[in-house]
């Protein structure tokens, strides 16, 4: 069952990536390619799927991801905005340091999911994970060295939504 889910998995996101959709008509080389592609990757692969792949099979998960999809993009390029405002501003307002956030997430599919999505925000890189449940962070603009006010700042955008997905 783990190989049939990564080779959808797989075959999904080949196809987004790819888009073989030209012109009305669907690129034949393109989707066989992408076939031989999520095969190969869920034979040899498949142990790399999450303990927890059952949250692909959930139609109230699956519909709390395609939520998420739009606020990710939305944080991303807001913190895009961010980062271009402060790279080209004349003093360049920029406070690097690490900070210490605490997450609600059990699942390491949900806590992995996490990290990607802060390392994916420009201006924020998951530096470390510890088994306790706290990141370290590297954030580019250390606004509290607070971990609770740190973790409503930087985690709490994702984590409501990566609960419903993962747990």
């Amino acid at each position: 069952m783990r190989r049939v889910i990564y080779f959808i998995v797989s075959f999904a996101i080949w196809v987004l990536l790819t888009w073989p959709f030209v012109d009305g008509r669907i690129d034949l080389q393109v989707v066989v390619a992408g076939l031989i592609a999520a095969f190969l990757a869920a034979i040899l692969f498949h142990e790399i799927l999450p303990k927890e792949h059952h949250v692909f099979i959930s139609p109230a998960r699956v519909f709390w991801f395609l939520i998420y999809v739009p606020v990710f993009f939305y944080y991303v390029i807001k913190a895009n905005l961010d980062v271009v405002y402060r790279a080209l501003h004349p003093k360049m307002p920029i406070k690097p340091g690490i900070v210490k956030i605490r997450t609600e997430l059990k699942t390491d599919s949900g806590i992995t999911a996490l990290a990607n999505s802060i390392t994916l925000t420009p201006g924020t890189l998951t530096v470390d994970l510890t088994d306790d449940g706290y990141l370290y962070i590297h954030w580019i603009n250390v606004k509290s060295d607070d971990i609770d006010q740190a973790t409503k700042l930087i985690a709490k955008r994702f984590e409501w939504f990566l609960k419903r997905i993962f747990e």
